[in-house]
């Protein structure tokens, strides 16, 4: 993803900014998405593994990046409080 453009994005909820997710992020979301123990902001399971991502500096909030593509809608927005074990950096 273009650096500049990650550099403006930000929560459209909250407005904290947003880093690329780690590939052990990634790793552990996917894991539980192909468990079937993820849902959205709408609160509709995921069903598709996510290629990227996007994570908010507090690291509450996941949105997918298609095709290098930032998805940046709170209805399909996925909490991290719902990943038991979701990799912290804090």
């Amino acid at each position: 993803m273009d650096k500049r453009l990650l550099d403006i994005l930000c929560c459209p909820v909250t407005k904290s900014p947003l880093r690329l997710l780690a590939e052990n992020e990634l790793t552990a979301l996917n894991r539980a998405i192909a468990n079937g123990q993820v849902l959205n902001g709408a609160g509709t399971r995921v069903a598709a593994a996510l290629a990227s991502g996007l994570i908010t500096r507090d690291e509450k909030t996941i949105y997918r990046v298609d095709e290098d593509i930032p998805v940046m809608l709170a209805d399909e927005a996925i909490a991290t409080s719902q990943l038991a074990d979701f990799p912290r950096t804090r």
